[in-house]
């Protein structure tokens, strides 16, 4: 299992996957605004998506885990 965390403190403005869908390594899971920028937070290795746990509009911090790859 891989765990796609936050990077940065910040909220997450959007989500590209959901579960059940396979993706790779280094695909855009989701997307966050920190320091008023937009940045993409990527899965670590490949696989199918097992859970999200973020929630677009909430604010997260540095660590957090954002969603589970299996």
């Amino acid at each position: 299992m891989a765990e796609v965390t936050m990077p940065m403190n910040g909220k997450v403005i959007a989500v590209n996957v959901e579960p059940g869908q396979n993706i790779s390594e280094d695909d855009e899971v989701i997307i966050i605004e920190a320091m008023k920028m937009e940045l993409p937070v990527v899965s670590p290795a490949a696989g199918v998506v097992k859970e999200i746990k973020a929630k677009v509009g909430e604010s997260y911090q540095v660590g957090d885990v954002l969603a589970v790859i299996g």
